[in-house]
C-alpha cells in the first residue's frame, strides 16, 4: 500500500487574543483562511483549528460511507454529513471532547439496517475517526436513508 502525505501550512502572527492567522494548503482548496481567538472561542469572523478537523471528518466519513455502499453493491446516489466537534475549555486548558456525526444518503437498493450498519462501520473505520477516537469522550452518529 503506497504513502501518502498531505500538508497544510499555518501562520500565526502576535499574541493569542489580538493577534491573527492565516491556514492554507497547497491545491488552493483553503487559500488564505482567517483563524482568529475570536473564531475560535467566541463567535468572531474567520476560521479555527476545529472547524477544519470537522470539515475533515465529515469528509472523511462520507468517502468511507460511500466505499462501504458500493462494496455492497449499492453505490450512493449522495450523501451528505455534518460533523459537529464540540471543544471544551477546562482547567488543563481547550480540549476536544466529543464529535457527533449527522449523515443523510439517498442510497436505492440499501435496507435501513443494512445502511445504519455501514454507516457505523464507516464511523469507526474512517481515518479520521480512528485519530480521534481515543481522545474523545465520545464519537456518535445519526444515520438516515432518505427518498
Amino acid at each position: 500500500m503506497p504513502e501518502i502525505s498531505r500538508t497544510a501550512t499555518a501562520t500565526w502572527t502576535g499574541d493569542l487574543r489580538t493577534g491573527t492567522g492565516r491556514a492554507s494548503t497547497p491545491s488552493g482548496v483553503l487559500r488564505e483562511a482567517a483563524v482568529t481567538y475570536l473564531s475560535r472561542f467566541e463567535s468572531g469572523e474567520g476560521s479555527n483549528p476545529e472547524e477544519l478537523i470537522a470539515a475533515a471528518h465529515a469528509a472523511c466519513f462520507s468517502m468511507a460511507l460511500a466505499a462501504r455502499l458500493s462494496r455492497e453493491g449499492t453505490p450512493p446516489e449522495r450523501i451528505e454529513t455534518r460533523a459537529t466537534l464540540t471543544l471544551q475549555v477546562g482547567e488543563a486548558g481547550p480540549r476536544i471532547t466529543r464529535v457527533h456525526l449527522e449523515t443523510q444518503a439517498k442510497v436505492p437498493g440499501v435496507d435501513e439496517s443494512k445502511f445504519r450498519e455501514l454507516a457505523e462501520a464507516a464511523k469507526d473505520g474512517c481515518p479520521v475517526s480512528q485519530l480521534l477516537k481515543p481522545g474523545l469522550e465520545a464519537l456518535t452518529l445519526d444515520a438516515k436513508l432518505v427518498a
